[in-house]
């Protein structure tokens, strides 16, 4: 084995500028695929940690996830009921205290219920569509979305006062309003009530800037007219992965439908699935286009060398020795790049994460690029490279070892 080894670093070394083109080709599909993979896999790390830190693992609302049954359903063999009317149902989860205190027992992270209505925000003569979230700012504390991300004041501001009101900081824009002002909100009954701006919050979430204002539970319940009524509960788990399982636990027990994040985002969930197959068939494509090279240059060098083969055949080398010399060659050209393409992908990810810059018309801010540091991307893009030297050397090995050494030092072709 030291022998073979010797002979293909010399044949190697032979076609030196050869070598370096296709070690460099190597070198710079790997650099390239980890710097892809690892700007890829870091967006949508990011995205889903946005997902789970802005909204509830498990939201559990007064709706059914199938149609109620209809009492005539229960007296008659009907088989459709047709001509119904929609009855105004504003109650909310019934019994509120008794499905909190059940979720208290057993649920593993924090839960806030909260009364959520729509409504219209004024402010002089200006509006604003709005959602008037009337929530416990001792439990609200664990589940917000907005707990931190205030620019004036702060979220026990909700509590200071009797009417204070916590809104976004593009609302108040819209609405030409500031710190300490007086809005009035009205809900879609028709009632209104006035509340103070307390603080300004700022999620870089637009809707939620724009379109949410947060009120004591009991404000809320006034403004609606549906007093110690709740509609939805707003769970936060310790492990996120258990929201399917806990869901379905609440779900079968209240009766009214909960949804992990995981199934109000599956769709988004899919396409991350699909981004990441793609992902891979093109690292996988950029490593193909670097074996040509080294099938090349080996297929070169079994040509050139097909006297020295012959020779080694007439000397007793067996064609496993063949195919072992020019496998390894492949292979030594496919290390040497892998290595010299770690180092690059190391470089181009470390470059790429001092960028930073800023954007924010779209509603979403980014100061720099989502990076994920993985070891896993190294070895994936150093594995394509090196199956696509093995399979590249492979080929002309077996033809090299093949060959006649009769035929060749006859000088035959």
């Amino acid at each position: 084995m030291p022998l073979i080894l010797d002979i293909a670093i010399t044949h190697i070394a032979g076609r030196g500028r050869q070598t370096v083109v296709a070690v460099l080709g190597v070198a710079v599909g790997v650099g390239f695929s980890i710097a892809m993979a690892a700007l890829m896999q870091g967006g949508q790390d990011d995205f889903v940690r946005q997902l789970v830190d802005t909204m509830p693992h498990v939201d559990i609302t007064d709706d059914q996830r199938s149609a109620r049954r209809q009492p005539a359903e229960d007296a008659f063999a009907t088989v459709a009921i047709s001509g119904l009317r929609p009855r105004d149902d504003r109650r909310g989860i019934i019994n509120p205290t008794a499905a909190t205190a059940w979720l208290e027992s057993w649920i593993p992270g924090r839960f806030a219920a909260s009364l959520k209505t729509q409504g219209v925000v004024r402010y002089s003569s200006r509006e604003v569509g709005a959602s008037i979230i009337g929530v416990d700012p001792q439990r609200e504390l664990g589940v917000s979305p907005i707990v931190g991300k205030f620019i004036k004041g702060s979220f026990a501001d909700l509590a200071a006062g009797g009417n204070n009101v916590l809104i976004g900081d593009t609302m108040a824009n819209r609405l030409g309003a500031g710190l300490g002002d007086t809005i009035t909100a009205v809900s879609s009954q028709g009632l209104t009530r006035n509340f103070k701006i307390g603080a300004l919050f700022h999620t870089g979430t637009t809707a939620r800037d724009e379109g949410e204002a947060y009120v004591l539970l009991k404000n809320a319940q006034i403004v609606s007219a549906r007093p110690n009524a709740i509609n939805e509960i707003r769970i936060k788990l310790d492990d996120p992965n258990r929201a399917p399982a806990v869901a379905k636990r609440a779900e079968a027990e209240l009766g009214y439908k909960a949804v992990a994040w995981q199934e109000a985002n599956e769709s988004i969930l899919q396409a991350l699935v699909v981004r990441n197959v793609i992902m891979y068939t093109v690292v996988g494509a950029i490593m193909l286009v670097a074996g040509f090279g080294i099938y090349n240059i080996i297929s070169t060098i079994t040509h050139e060398k097909a006297r020295d083969i012959a020779i080694m055949k007439s000397l007793g080398f067996p064609e496993a020795d063949m195919r072992r010399l020019f496998l390894l060659e492949g292979m030594a050209i496919g290390a040497g790049g892998s290595a010299i393409g770690c180092v690059l992908g190391f470089a181009m990810i470390y470059a790429l994460s001092m960028v930073r810059f800023q954007i924010a018309a779209t509603g979403q801010e980014i100061t720099h690029l989502p990076i994920a540091w993985s070891l896993l991307h190294y070895v994936i893009a150093s594995a394509f490279a090196l199956g696509s030297a093995a399979v590249a050397g492979y080929l002309p090995a077996r033809r090299a070892a093949r060959l006649n050494p009769v035929d060749i030092i006859r000088g035959a072709t």
